[in-house]
């Protein structure tokens, strides 16, 4: 199926960074939320941050004007509906996602693919609660979103051929890779990542070494670009919390059990970069470690 016009549903981070990729792409978007504040806010994301990667060169101004130009905001499922594919990109919840899915049915058309961008619900469970199993599959960004080259496309038992090749096709414009995950929790990024992220936190936890010592550690020992403790920052630690117990309850796998002190962060609030406190405080002029 040729897809021309894509809704993506949630305009948070990862559906504005979402819809800022797909117009740079050429396709139009349709941008929904419940929240016109949030709207609001993610038109003035996109614009800043399309706006730098013109002052960088890597597109040009006019670029910018005709991405930009390609997007439309809306409170209402009712107007996203008439569109070719729909990228759900809501909080991490299973029951809200559920939840947009049956309101959204009424309103699609025959051929409309459904997607979800979830780190690590199950794409099968999703899907039966829809009339179009078969069009349903995971559609998993990488955030941030217009920086990151790898997408996880994920099946459903049900999903067809038609339905992955059509979702490939739009990974492919978008100059990113496709990696083919099957329908298992967290899938293949998340599978691997979180429970390291994890490790960490226990590592910190148990009194091994400190968030600094941590972080340090794995960036020089293991040559990684950010250390896990602030990457679980960045990435948000009820986002880490929530993935961990998908995995946890998903394969009934001890190794899986979220770290107390993770679970403790996220009673306080501390979530990271977007409370501005975390593993790390993020309210001066340098993130200061919390432990």
């Amino acid at each position: 199926m040729d897809i021309k016009k894509i809704c993506i549903i949630g305009a948070g981070q990862m559906g504005n960074g979402i819809a800022h990729a797909m117009s740079l792409a050429g396709y139009d978007v349709v941008l929904n939320d419940i929240n016109q504040q949030s709207l609001d806010a993610a038109m003035t994301a996109m614009h800043k941050n399309m706006a730098r990667q013109a002052s960088r060169g890597k597109i040009s101004e006019s670029d910018v004007t005709e991405a930009i130009a390609r997007i439309t905001t809306t409170l209402s499922l009712a107007d996203i509906g008439a569109t070719d594919l729909v990228i759900e990109a809501a909080t991490e919840r299973e029951t809200v996602k559920r939840a947009i899915f049956e309101d959204l049915q009424p309103h699609l058309l025959p051929h409309t693919i459904l997607t979800s961008n979830t780190s690590a619900i199950s794409i099968t469970r999703l899907a039966s609660r829809t009339d179009r199993p078969e069009r349903f599959m995971g559609f998993h960004f990488m955030n941030p979103v217009p920086v990151m080259q790898l997408v996880e496309l994920i099946r459903g038992i049900a999903t067809d051929e038609e339905t992955f090749a059509s979702c490939r096709t739009v990974v492919e414009k978008l100059g990113k890779t496709a990696a083919s995950a099957e329908d298992f929790p967290a899938f293949i990024v998340n599978r691997i990542l979180m429970p390291m992220i994890n490790e960490a936190v226990y590592t910190l936890y148990e009194g091994v070494g400190s968030v600094k010592s941590i972080d340090l550690s794995m960036k020089l020992g293991a040559n990684h670009p950010m250390g896990p403790l602030e990457l679980a920052d960045f990435i948000g630690l009820d986002t880490c919390l929530a993935i961990m117990n998908v995995l946890h309850e998903g394969l009934a796998d001890t190794k899986y059990r979220p770290c107390p002190l993770l679970t403790k962060y996220v009673e306080a609030g501390w979530l990271g970069r977007k409370t501005q406190r975390g593993f790390y405080d993020y309210r001066g002029e340098e993130p200061v470690p919390t432990r």
